[in-house]
């Protein structure tokens, strides 16, 4: 990637305890490029009114935008039709209604859920949630020691009650990037769908959800470049069109009376309520400049940092990485001997160096690596090698203080 994309990022330019800020945190949430901020700032001085409902012409021209926002997504996806594209708050929300309106429909006490070891809390807690509720029962993919996915256990953990496979596409802790095509494969010859967690991968890889032939697939617009508080739900229409709503309200309706309730055509009867259409068409944006980019320039960049810092992590003394798999997307997680995460976060902090220090929201993953956490630092389109630098001439001055 060329440095002058950083131009792009105006808060990149600024100063964190009067030193350079090295943002690190990028799993977390992306910074947003300059076009993306402009766009929101465009949209509610010039085009901000409620879609849909009105005849006027903001309305309409608001309308507009908005789908024409789902048009993108369904494009940056290869979703077959724009009807497949679920606007939600974010992946979290995307995973709660699939959880809530599948398991309704296609589940019953005693089905099963097959999820994997290294899972976000967010594709955990839902399933456990309709556990609790209905009865279903969750199964786990075990990892390996170079944290991949035991693709042989997860072909013994389906059953004549297996009903849905929901598993990352990469791990936010790991970087791990699973082969979500054999998965889906490997659970369509058993004739169970598949949900993707896509929240870690659409920033860093080419993602094809027909030729993955994924069921479901989800992310969170926040990840990409986009703003808050939006992201995506994409599901084959034979799926969405037999799934009850999510929730009620506005939008999602044909018609009412206090007899019966007619639902609306997809995608709207997954979209109760006023839509973000200011975050839709920002999102838009972000999309449209990834690819402008080229996710495949983006991935060999962030390939050549991951490579990069993990040649240098690993001369610092105790250094323990974690996640060692052949296919990894730019996260490295990592201990320097028995300090403390938090220690480590705090002292890289006073560096100008933004890192992410803790579970991950990945409890039982960092029980099964046997710690409570760890520091994770994750790569994007603008950082370079004078970020990494920057981090391991940080993290080596850590290890000497203790």
């Amino acid at each position: 990637m060329n440095d002058n994309i950083r131009s792009d990022f105006p808060i990149l330019g600024r100063k964190v305890y009067d030193r350079p800020l090295v943002y690190l945190d990028n799993a977390a949430t992306t910074q947003k490029p300059r076009c993306v901020v402009e766009k929101i700032e465009e949209e509610y001085y010039n085009v901000n009114a409620n879609i849909h409902r009105g005849v006027h012409f903001l309305s309409q021209q608001a309308t507009e935008a908005h789908e024409a926002a789902r048009r993108t997504v369904q494009r940056f996806l290869n979703a077959g039709k724009p009807e497949e594209i679920i606007f939600t708050r974010g992946t979290t929300e995307a995973i709660n209604l699939v959880a809530s309106c599948f398991v309704t429909e296609f589940m019953s006490e005693g089905d099963e859920v097959i999820v994997s070891a290294m899972e976000h809390h967010s594709n955990i807690v839902p399933w456990q949630i309709r556990a609790a509720r209905c009865g279903v029962a969750i199964k786990v993919i075990p990892l390996n020691e170079a944290g991949e996915l035991d693709m042989e256990a997860l072909e013994r953990l389906f059953t004549e009650r297996t009903r849905l496979v929901a598993v990352t596409h990469v791990s936010n802790v790991l970087g791990t990037i699973n082969p979500v095509g054999e998965i889906v494969h490997m659970s369509h010859s058993h004739g169970v769908p598949v949900l993707i967690d896509g929240a870690q991968a659409v920033a860093h890889l080419k993602v094809d959800v027909r030729a993955l032939d994924a069921d479901f697939y989800a992310f969170s617009s926040h990840k990409i470049y986009g703003p808050t508080g939006i992201g995506v739900l994409y599901g084959k229409e034979e799926w969405l069109d037999r799934m009850p709503p999510y929730q009620g309200g506005g939008e999602m309706i044909a018609s009412v009376s206090f007899e019966k309730t007619v639902f609306n055509n997809l995608p709207y009867k997954f979209e109760a309520g006023t839509p973000d259409y200011i975050g839709s068409t920002a999102l838009a944006v972000a999309l449209d400049y990834v690819q402008a980019l080229g996710l495949d320039n983006i991935a060999r960049h962030e390939h050549d940092l991951l490579f990069y810092a993990t040649e240098r992590l690993l001369s610092v003394p105790d250094i323990r990485i974690f996640g060692h798999a052949g296919h990894k997307s730019g996260v490295l997680s990592f201990l320097i001997g028995n300090i403390h995460h938090y220690d480590t976060g705090l002292l890289l902090d006073r560096l100008g160096i933004a890192v992410r220090t803790g579970h991950h929201c990945a409890e039982p993953l960092m029980r099964a690596l046997g710690i409570e956490g760890a520091v994770r630092a994750s790569f994007a389109l603008y950082n370079n090698r004078g970020d990494i630098d920057a981090l391991c001439d940080g993290v080596a001055r850590v290890a000497r203080m203790f």
